[in-house]
């Protein structure tokens, strides 16, 4: 569950069917990269929050059983 900017409380609970549930998208890049998307996710949030945090990639393990 969440609240929404206008303190709505948006919930996944199965009985509710609702458009509008919480979504969380994490995206990690080079602050660069990052830097450069953020005029086109401005145009694509028309409504939400956004916030840029710096990360420290502890480890990152690629399926194996490929080789």
């Amino acid at each position: 569950m969440g609240f929404g900017c206008k303190s709505h409380l948006h919930t996944a609970k199965l009985l509710r069917l609702s458009e509008d549930l919480p979504i969380v998208i994490e995206i990690v890049d080079s602050e660069e990269k990052i830097n450069n998307f953020l005029p086109k996710l401005d145009d694509m949030v028309k409504e939400g929050l956004v916030t840029l945090e710096r990360v420290r990639v502890v480890m990152y393990r690629a399926n194996q059983a490929s080789k």
